[in-house]
């Protein structure tokens, strides 16, 4: 009888051990956070997305403000169209507002921060925040391959 309720025990843990690790799993892919369903769009275009996935989040000051639904390649001009929903609650974006590719921490996930300009016009559901306006993303191998490429060169 006392086997039986070990086992049972063990089991239990396990099972427990299980849950723990999906719902870990859950918040580090982010697919647990709350999306944002309703809102509206605007795109953006930059030169680098770097490892920007659908799905990343959009934030101004720090605050998660809408979520990347698409990204697209614009063969004409050769360049990234990131599209995306921006929450409601965040309706006079003036139309100097600016996007850059950021990253959340040395290693982290990248995300789009906004900065609001100055404007007295705001953009609308649809817009565009045009390449002038947007900063593209720091990839960490560029980095290394100009610093090792620098000290290479230093060296002759």
């Amino acid at each position: 009888m006392q086997k039986r309720a070990l086992e049972i025990a063990v089991g239990l843990f396990f099972l427990l051990g299980i849950a723990a690790f999906m719902i870990m799993a859950l918040k580090v892919s982010g697919l647990s956070e709350i999306y944002v369903a309703e809102g509206y769009t605007l795109t953006a275009e930059f030169e680098n997305i770097g490892a920007l996935k659908p799905r990343a989040r959009v934030s101004i000051a720090g605050v998660p403000v809408g979520r990347v639904v698409a990204i697209n390649f614009d063969d004409k001009k050769y360049l990234a169209e990131v599209t995306m929903l921006i929450s409601h609650s965040v309706s006079n974006l003036p139309t100097d507002t600016t996007a850059s590719i950021l990253t959340s921490g040395l290693l982290g996930d990248n995300y789009i921060g906004l900065n609001p300009g100055f404007s007295n016009q705001f953009l609308k559901p649809g817009d565009e925040i045009p390449l002038e306006n947007t900063n593209k993303a720091v990839v960490l191998e560029e980095l290394v391959s100009k610093f090792f490429s620098s000290q290479a060169s230093g060296l002759k």
